[in-house]
């Protein structure tokens, strides 16, 4: 395991086509996954995908935890592998959201998202399940997936004089009610898929 770089936006790595994982036994999915988990963690987010770190695979994690940029809402540590999200609430909720490849998480806008999102993926041993998810889990999933698809956040903020630096961010945005409701999780199901 090995904490990377984080690719910043700008660089074409982060608008490459992602290949899908075929081989999970393979070294060097298994060393993407580890180092991917370790620079997520090292970074202080709370998702990550593959691209951020230099590899177009069509692979990231989550981990909804309390850190330097969020407030305590949990879920454990997972592993999407070829991911899809097949089905999303027509019912938006706007939060503010950062990313690790957008000034190393320095700034924050306002992005509209589905409330509830459903996705079907393949875990690191290749195990298929489906999750369905709200809250900061629904958010980071569909972040990460657009990171899988050549999308940062700021390409889906409406209003440009609305982002922020981490320090407002911080200050005035993180614990607000709005942006703790947006962030509850009260669905969290995951079925394994044969």
């Amino acid at each position: 395991m090995a904490v990377r770089e984080t690719v910043q936006v700008g660089d074409l790595k982060l608008k490459a086509k992602n290949a899908p994982v075929t081989d999970f036994d393979s070294r060097k999915v298994k060393k993407v996954i580890a180092d991917l988990i370790e620079t997520m963690r090292s970074e202080q987010l709370i998702g990550m995908a593959a691209p951020q770190i230099g590899e177009n695979f069509q692979i990231f994690a989550t981990e909804p935890r309390k850190t330097i940029f969020r407030s305590g809402v949990f879920d454990p540590l997972r592993i999407f592998i070829n991911p899809k999200i097949v089905d999303s609430s027509k019912e938006l909720v706007v939060a503010y959201e950062g990313c690790g490849s957008v000034v190393r998480a320095q700034l924050f806008g306002p992005v509209r998202r589905s409330r509830v999102i459903t996705v079907k993926a393949l875990d690191e041993k290749g195990q298929g399940f489906k999750l369905t998810g709200d809250g900061i889990l629904a958010r980071v999933i569909q972040h990460e997936y657009d990171h899988l698809q050549g999308i940062e956040f700021t390409e889906k903020i409406d209003d440009y004089r609305k982002l922020v630096s981490t320090e407002i961010y911080r200050e005035k945005i993180r614990n607000s009610p709005k942006q703790l409701k947006a962030a509850e999780i009260t669905v969290c199901k995951v079925e394994r898929l044969s």
